[in-house]
């Protein structure tokens, strides 16, 4: 445990050292982010998630750099290199940039003209030009001229002793600072297309001709121009005006007006131009990139968790449909359990006999399997299926659900689906994954890699390692959230519980198959290679409906059943009659069972699951409807007001599927009458919303929207103006100047 860490995160995040100290000992003991926050909050005061893995992040962060700092030591040491004041330098280094930069003069490297010139014996006449004394460059420099050395003339000298003080000017830690300084201030983005490639980068239209000023350009914008840089349809350019970052070298390095001076001069353009500016080029890169990765993530993982906590339909037997023209509709019947049960085919739409039979085969198995629910993909040919249905006479307590199929397809073809349902092919997998995922959201979407569920921006840009720690995070969160009930749950949902992993969740699948399944958590002790630290941090997430003992459905965790039993002794009852009467309840003084250990934070969580055992915490589930006759993309008309579902949240605006299967864009300028802060704050995925409709482009397959009260009063003549020709002349109009640059970047996103 490094003091100096603990003080340092203690006053970034403003917390106190005890907690910081706290949560950092049951880190290194293997304690997990959601069992720490659940049931370690009197050690922690009570932090939640976000904090625990703010400060996990940073510890994370500080002891990188001292595993750097190390490495470096031990260089500099076996160089020769290593003095008190370097040592000191290096110790007090902060972040890492810095640290780079102490070490670049002995880091090794490949042989450079500096290396050369000293080589040839230049490194004096280097040090009377850097001292910038009254003397005569000319003259000194003849003195250097040696032909067995390679320095065949004045010249020669002078232009290695240059090179040589380049060097000095490129390693020196100040100067590099200040330079770093003035990339990221007065830095610009310089983006230009390829010569030949104006038609092929089409989508980058936008960036053909364009600059942006570091300082300010949106994580978004700085991914799509390295996309299209990687593509190589761009070039892009990082620099501030050179003269300002030439006369900030000079303004350090050159000391007078002499004619050595006018030699340090030339190796200040020299080093700006050739070393400096590119070195600092490729750190702005990476720091940009790394900034618009953290940013994009950012938006990724509240997207995630809104997406995975999606209100679930709970238990019905359902009819699932993927939709389909040419090859038909996979159509799979499930039980409560989402057990699959039956599949078939089913072919409206291609012949009235076909039609007929359709109807025929919907209608039995509805009858047969008594599905209390349709559910229905919503990607190709899912709104005419959604037609289709409606117009059988089934019953009418059946309830017809569209449900969104992104990554249905990921699913039905990876290796989790073929070992699940080895036996069919991937269409009725899909089918399954559409049904299952309306039943309960969470549970089948653990099955799909995150960043292939289809939200956030630019996810297979940004850094992989670091995305798949984000999104593993809220995964886990998620799942421990909701709980899991240990007897129905599949390997990738245990997988993800607190202290699990994927080989425990395979033996805990495997006992359970051959065992039967679990009575009592204490059985979870029989599981091979489950031990007393994992039974800790897994036993509360663990659930078990109908069991021997009624505090396993809930989350109170097994260490505090004690405490239930005393307080259910001291009321003479028992523990079923604390979780059915509210007034027994009310007869509890808490403050009776505080010990050393326990404090109020676990004794009130533990009355809140006494009084709603095992309650889900995701909201009610809700039927929605698209408008009816609004299936495809020629139908949506400007000035439409249209309900939609929230798919997706960017940092310039917001996707919602209004069941034409093109999502359309909300520009954020465009999502309320009031300006938003923050847009993940405002509005959330999976919410339900009504859209105003500004512009189709069907050629290009764009919808734009608005969320705006009142679009055609608040302007008059939009109508109009909406349904004139592409090339008439119209008065300004504010939304289409704000989503101008907009458009491009959502062809570039998708």
């Amino acid at each position: 445990m490094n003091e100096k860490h603990i003080l340092k995160v203690a006053e970034e995040l403003k917390l106190s050292i005890k907690q910081i100290l706290a949560t950092d000992a049951l880190l290194e003991e293997g304690g997990t982010i959601p069992f720490i926050s659940r049931y370690r909050k009197e050690a922690t005061g009570s932090l939640d998630e976000v904090a625990v893995t703010a400060i996990r992040d940073r510890l994370t962060q500080l002891k990188e750099l001292d595993r750097r700092r190390l490495v470096i030591l031990k260089s500099l040491e076996d160089t020769g290199n290593l003095t008190d004041e370097l040592k000191e330098k290096v110790l007090a280094a902060e972040t890492m940039a810095v640290l780079e930069d102490i070490y670049l003069p002995y880091r090794p490297k490949r042989r450079t003209r500096a290396m050369i010139a000293k080589e040839k014996g230049l490194e004096p006449l280097a040090q009377m030009l850097f001292a910038q004394n009254n003397i005569d460059p000319f003259i000194e420099a003849g003195a250097f001229v040696n032909l067995e050395k390679g320095v065949e003339n004045i010249e020669d000298a002078l232009n290695g002793a240059r090179d040589i003080i380049a060097e000095w000017i490129n390693e020196d830690q100040n100067a590099r600072a200040q330079i770093r300084e003035l990339f990221f201030k007065k830095g610009v983005f310089e983006c230009n297309v390829i010569e030949g490639k104006e038609e092929e980068g089409i989508k980058y239209k936008d960036y053909f001709n364009w600059k942006e000023p570091v300082a300010n350009a949106p994580s978004h914008r700085v991914l799509a121009m390295r996309r299209g840089e990687n593509e190589e349809f761009l070039t892009l350019r990082i620099a501030p005006p050179e003269e300002s970052a030439i006369a900030l070298l000079e303004s350090l390095f050159v000391k007078g007006s002499n004619a050595a001076s006018e030699q340090v001069k030339l190796a200040v353009h020299d080093s700006y131009k050739r070393l400096l500016s590119t070195s600092m080029e490729t750190e702005i890169r990476t720091a940009t990139k790394e900034k618009a990765d953290d940013e994009a993530i950012r938006v990724f993982v509240p997207n995630l968790r809104q997406l995975l906590l999606a209100p679930p339909l709970g238990q019905k037997n359902v009819l699932s449909i993927d939709p389909g023209f040419r090859t038909g509709c996979k159509v799979v019947c499930l039980n409560r359990q989402g057990k699959f049960l039956h599949t078939d085919v089913i072919y409206p739409g291609k012949s009235e006999r076909e039609e007929k039979d359709a109807i025929s085969i919907i209608t039995f198995l509805c009858k047969k399997f008594e599905i209390e629910v349709i559910a229905i993909g919503n990607g190709t040919a899912g709104r005419e299926t959604e037609a289709f249905i409606k117009k059988i006479e089934l019953p009418k307590n059946i309830q017809i659900i569209m449900v969104n199929e992104s990554g249905a397809s990921i699913y039905s073809a990876s290796d989790v689906a073929r070992k699940e349902f080895p036996d069919q092919d991937i269409t009725v997998r899909g089918a399954i994954s559409i049904g299952r995922r309306l039943m309960d959201p969470l549970s089948e979407l653990v099955k799909i890699n995150p960043k292939s569920i289809g939200v956030g921006q630019y996810q297979h840009d940004v850094d992989q390692e670091k995305l798949k720690n984000s999104l593993d995070d809220v995964v886990t969160s998620c799942v421990n959230a909701v709980g899991v009930e240990v007897n129905t749950a599949s390997q990738e949902l245990l997988m993800y519980v607190s202290g699990l992993g994927p080989q425990l969740a395979k033996k805990i699948v495997d006992y359970r198959n051959e065992n039967g399944p679990f009575k009592t958590r204490k059985e979870f002790k029989k599981v091979p290679k489950l031990g007393p630290k994992t039974f800790e941090q897994a036993a509360g997430f663990l659930r078990i409906r109908d069991g021997e003992m009624p505090l396993d459905s809930s989350a109170v965790h097994p260490e505090s059943y004690g405490i239930v039993d005393d307080m259910a002794s001291d009321l003479k009852c028992s523990v079923i009659d604390l979780l059915h009467d509210e007034n027994l309840r009310r007869k509890i003084e808490l403050k009776k069972y505080v010990t050393d250990k326990v404090g109020l934070p676990t004794l009130n969580d533990i009355m809140n699951e006494l009084a709603k055992p095992g309650r889900d915490p995701r909201e009610k589930f809700e039927i929605f409807s698209f408008t009816e006759g609004v299936e495809k993309i020629e139908d949506v008309k400007p000035g439409m007001k249209l309900p939609g579902i929230v798919t997706n949240i960017t940092a310039f605006g917001v996707f919602v599927d209004i069941g034409v299967h093109q999502d359309g864009l909300i520009h954020v300028s465009r999502l309320s009458d009031r300006f938003i802060k923050d847009i993940k704050n405002f509005i959330k995925v999976n919410q339900k919303v009504i859209v105003t409709v500004l512009e189709v482009d069907i050629k290009r397959k764009r919808i734009t929207l608005s969320m705006k009260s009142d679009v055609l009063k608040q302007n008059p003549g939009t109508e109009k103006k909406l349904n004139s020709k592409p090339n008439q002349p119209t008065k300004a109009e504010g939304w289409k100047d704000v989503l101008s640059n907009i458009l491009q970047e959502m062809k570039i996103k998708k």
